[in-house]
């Protein structure tokens, strides 16, 4: 074979190979932009609420749903208890804990996709609050822990000088009325009245006269 015709032969097989290499070449680059969108969210972040938790308005959430980082998204639960997604529009989510959520997800997504993956995650505990006022150094709102007592409650808070301690009174309401409830300090740090530092609920107000 002289030089003239293996230079034709090395054409057409360049002409041959050339499209379906650039075929390949961008199907890997596109493969590789996906992956790269998805591993720029990160891992989701931990949890700082149970599997037991009840979700309520103004918690932070991180949805994630694998391999559709469009549908990756961190935002708070509105105060009509609902939350927007992309596809799905509003969504109910207060009420309900982290997995039935998930679960609520992964069924409206069902429509769209096969087998969505769905992970919920509680980032930030806004609706779980509770109320200091009064003669306390740190007046406002503090988040309720779990299990969180009354005197837990008031550590964080601190007394002003002019603190009436066998005074204190915590407000909660049920069943849509208000009722009062009495908390002697000096007492209970002495260890009489156990019964008096009750656990705390959300909403609940502690009065520090």
């Amino acid at each position: 074979m002289n030089t003239v015709t293996k230079f034709a032969w090395l054409m057409l097989l360049g002409g041959a190979l050339i499209p379906g290499t650039l075929a390949q070449t961008g199907s890997n680059l596109k493969t590789e932009a996906r992956n790269d969108k998805q591993d720029a969210a990160g891992p989701a972040p931990a949890s700082v609420a149970g599997s037991d938790y009840v979700i309520g308005a103004d918690d932070m959430l991180h949805i994630s749903v694998w391999k559709e980082p469009d549908l990756t998204t961190s935002l708070p639960v509105r105060p009509d208890g609902k939350i927007s997604l992309p596809l799905l529009n509003d969504i109910p989510a207060a009420g309900l804990t982290p997995m039935q959520l998930k679960d609520s997800i992964t069924e409206k997504l069902k429509k769209y996709m096969a087998d969505p993956r769905v992970t919920v995650v509680v980032t930030a505990m806004n609706s779980r609050r509770i109320f200091l006022t009064g003669e306390v150094l740190h007046p406002g709102t503090t988040p309720l822990l779990p299990n969180m007592t009354i005197l837990q409650a008031l550590s964080t808070g601190g007394f002003t000088q002019f603190a009436d301690l066998k005074g204190i009174y915590l407000l909660r309401t049920e069943n849509g009325r208000q009722i009062k409830l009495p908390f002697n300090y000096k007492e209970v740090v002495k260890g009489h009245h156990p019964e008096q530092n009750i656990m705390l609920r959300p909403g609940d107000q502690i009065v520090v006269p």
